[in-house]
């Protein structure tokens, strides 16, 4: 009798333990995965993009850091292998310092070179550009388009706002109107690779006194350098 009792409690123990540990990690890892799994499926990079852009973030970054440390204020910004240089150098030759490194880091496409030539921003100042950023991303996600949503990145730098990803003229169109329109906005650049799909746009009511809208060709100091096909690495 006493071996028939404790075999059972061994038994509930076990259960109990093993239920325990399903219910505390199930949740987790399914959790974990819906959260990937749905930024993965809403992104139109493939997964190998993906990384190749946090790679190059990470690389670019690095190389800039060891070569001119804190005297620069550098950000490096990747989609689809087209780089944004963002942030402030001391001086055209920092400018173009930069930029250098920037192309010869492995699978770079294209750079997109919005760099000031002015005194590093304060603290205070990237606080309230990251502010504008999360404004700007509450602000899309109103527009209740998961591409829209999802297809770009947005970069604020004292005050102007970057917006690059895959859209179409309609979700640019999109964009760009809910984004100038924000308080704080000083001009918004568009760096946006256009998509096939629907060109017809809704007519804009934007604000009073938006901010203004310029592509990187025709913002002043902004410059787009293509890299030599021989740069980008393939992977089969």
């Amino acid at each position: 009798m006493t071996l028939r009792f404790s075999s059972l409690l061994r038994i509930v123990l076990v259960g109990a333990g093993l239920a325990s540990a399903l219910s505390a990690c199930v949740p987790l890892v399914v959790g974990t995965g819906a959260a990937v799994g749905a930024m993965v499926a809403t992104d139109p990079r493939t997964t190998g993009t993906q990384l190749e852009d946090e790679g190059i973030e990470l690389r670019a970054s690095s190389q800039i850091r060891d070569t001119l440390g804190d005297r620069v204020h550098v950000n490096i910004t990747s989609y689809s292998r087209q780089v944004l240089i963002t942030g402030e150098v001391p001086t055209e030759a920092d400018k173009q310092r930069v930029q250098n490194i920037v192309r010869e880091v492995a699978n770079v496409k294209s750079v997109v070179n919005a760099l000031g030539i002015m005194p590093n921003s304060s603290l205070s100042e990237r606080s309230n550009d990251t502010y504008i950023t999360g404004k700007v991303r509450a602000k899309l996600i109103d527009l209740n388009d998961l591409v829209a949503t999802n297809a770009f990145k947005v970069v604020t730098e004292r005050g102007e706002v970057f917006l690059m990803g895959h859209v179409t003229q309609y979700q640019a169109a999109q964009l760009t109107e809910a984004t100038r329109s924000i308080d704080g906005v000083r001009k918004v650049v568009r760096v946006f690779e256009i998509v096939p799909g629907s060109a017809a746009a809704p007519a804009a009511s934007p604000a009073a006194a938006p901010a203004p809208v310029t592509s990187p060709a025709e913002s002043g100091g902004v410059t787009i350098t293509p890299i030599p096909a021989t740069n980008i690495r393939t992977e089969n």
